[in-house]
């Protein structure tokens, strides 16, 4: 469950705020300088004054600066205010973000080009058995691989969204250990993201939308100084309907793909059961030391689809198929027809030498998987191809080959070579056989 899995606190009737203005520098600032109190042990939040001594402007500039005035700053005095307040590395890297008026890259649309799309995809099915998924920067989910959708099925919904799932379905409130715990470090993610995409509507309405539920609701007004950039690294307990109910302890591992800004690539390894841990392991939801002695474990019991290297990715249509291929696809139905029948399509993605195969299972589901073209010759029937799928046959053999004429030439004289070399020892083998002596048969 996705959507609608939460009880809305009652509307205002207000108009839709930016993300900016549901957080923004200036309560930022403050609750920082209400935590610096703390920490410092001063009974009271650290003063407007102090602050504004410590990085060389005056009280009145600084008390602007909190009223929402967002003035020129060098990197220098963001820094001297990053330190007075005593700001940890996410909250320093909201602070900047903030007072520039969020982020200043162009975020592309979800997935980006069609070769961007291909090459993460391909990086996420080569995480196999590991789960893991592809988020845009609104947590939306653009891409998984197959044990991810073995494990966690919401992905494959349509609009599935991990803070959605997290934060407000029933599923997510079971699944978790210490459910409120996640939730409020997700608060610290929409935190931050406030800060990094001020004017984004999308992340404005997901977090009316987390607002507005009854107990997410309190998680927001709570502790509003804390930010997270991400979860990375973070090691907790789940108990998924797909692993029996049994608690197993997982390890966050949260990575920002350079193709595709703002987009989390996220992958989840498996940490162990409790009989796994060391005595003196405890998992809160919080983020635990790993000692020495705590053995690093695969991810047990997955379908046998997922225990080797199979590279799939679930709900994938053919059409879906063309367009991981590139702008270049060539599609050779002859031989998906003889590979698989009508339940198969092949396309050739010339420039990276592959093919993309969809296979239709009997529910009427189609999977993908991205093999070598090399490799998908060894799977094609024995037989001597002829007429339109001789011609297909041929572009998947020149797929093979170097692109440079040249070099493509000398490739093939050295394959001819080698397949008359193994002709003439096959030759030999045969001959020697029909000479050889023949045992008797077994009475």
């Amino acid at each position: 469950m996705v959507d609608g899995a939460f009880a809305p606190r009652p509307d205002t009737g207000s108009e839709p705020l930016s993300p900016g203005q549901l957080l923004g520098h200036p309560g930022l600032l403050r609750a920082w300088r209400a935590v610096a109190g703390e920490k410092l042990g001063l009974g009271g939040p650290l003063s407007q004054v102090d602050v504004a001594t410590a990085i060389g402007r005056s009280r009145g500039w600084y008390q602007n600066l909190e009223n929402g005035a967002r003035p020129k700053m060098d990197r220098e005095v963001l820094d001297s205010l990053a330190k007075v307040l005593l700001l940890g590395r996410d909250e320093h890297q909201a602070l900047v973000l903030a007072l520039m008026d969020g982020a200043l890259t162009t975020i592309p649309d979800s997935f980006g080009d069609e070769t961007v799309r291909r090459d993460l995809q391909m990086m996420l099915d080569q995480q196999l058995p590991n789960p893991a998924y592809l988020t845009d920067r609104v947590w939306n989910i653009i891409g998984y691989n197959a044990a991810m959708a073995a494990l966690w099925p919401w992905v494959k919904e349509p609009g599935a969204n991990l803070i959605r799932w997290a934060m407000l379905s029933d599923e997510a409130r079971l699944q978790y250990v210490d459910w409120q715990h996640h939730a409020t470090e997700y608060v610290k993610l929409l935190r931050f993201a406030s800060a990094q995409y001020p004017h984004d509507a999308e992340l404005s309405k997901l977090i009316t939308d987390v607002k507005a539920d009854l107990v997410c609701g309190r998680f927001w007004d709570t502790d509003i100084a804390a930010v997270s950039e991400s979860r990375d690294g973070h090691l907790f307990k789940m108990i998924l309907p797909s692993m029996d109910y049994q608690p197993v302890e997982v390890i966050s591992h949260v990575l920002f793909p350079v193709s595709l800004p703002g987009a989390r690539a996220v992958i989840i390894t498996w940490a162990g059961t409790d009989e796994d841990a060391t005595p003196a392991t405890t998992v809160t939801g919080q983020p635990t030391d790993r000692t020495p002695e705590r053995p690093s474990v695969p991810w047990p019991d997955l379908p046998p689809a997922l225990s080797g290297h199979a590279v799939r990715r679930l709900t994938v249509s053919p059409a879906e198929a063309v367009e991981l291929a590139g702008p270049h696809a060539v599609p050779l139905p002859l031989l998906g027809a003889l590979l698989g029948g009508d339940d198969c399509r092949l396309v050739l993605a010339p420039d990276a030498g592959t093919v993309i195969c969809s296979t239709r299972h009997p529910d009427g589901e189609w999977d993908v998987r991205e093999s070598s073209a090399a490799d998908l010759l060894a799977e094609l029937p024995v037989g001597a191809p002829a007429g339109d799928t001789l011609a297909e046959y041929k572009l998947l053999l020149r797929a093979t080959l170097p692109d440079d004429p040249a070099e493509a030439t000398r490739a093939c004289h050295t394959r001819l070579r080698e397949a008359q070399d193994r002709a003439e020892a096959l030759a030999q083998v045969h001959d020697e056989l029909l000479t050889a002596p023949r045992m008797p048969a077994a009475s």
